[in-house]
């Protein structure tokens, strides 16, 4: 598998660029990843309704989350919980427990956009404990 960078984000800027458009590259997230072998990338979105919130669990995964809708809460153990809006991002580690993932809202829906890299086959959530 290969995994596009800056360089995609070039080449979508020139070719946009010959039509009279330019593309908008913003920068969300960057960290580094010590070793991709025998590792895979998934993407998903999670809808989390109104009041809903997750049991305590990891990953075993980089994750990488992007809010796309509404507001969510997130904690990792050890970390500091904290209230993410629409645009903004949120990142686990392989090594964190991730304590509080819930909708911030008892009355509107929330939507994230998650990006992890994970061992090949491996489950994407695990039980915390």
């Amino acid at each position: 598998m290969r995994i596009y960078g800056p360089s995609l984000a070039f080449f979508l800027t020139v070719s946009c660029s010959a039509f009279g458009q330019q593309a908008t590259n913003t920068p969300l997230f960057q960290a580094d990843i010590e070793d991709l072998r025998d590792q895979e990338a998934l993407m998903l979105t999670v809808e989390y309704p109104p009041g809903v919130a997750s049991a305590a669990h990891r990953h075993n995964a980089y994750v990488y989350v992007y809010v796309l809708e509404g507001a969510v809460v997130m904690q990792v153990e050890g970390g500091e919980r904290t209230t993410l809006s629409a645009g903004e991002t949120f990142y686990e580690t392989p090594g964190d427990v991730h304590t509080v993932s819930m909708n911030a809202s008892d009355t509107e829906s929330a939507k994230i956009l998650v990006f992890m890299i994970k061992p090949q086959d491996a489950p994407p959530t695990v039980p915390a404990h």
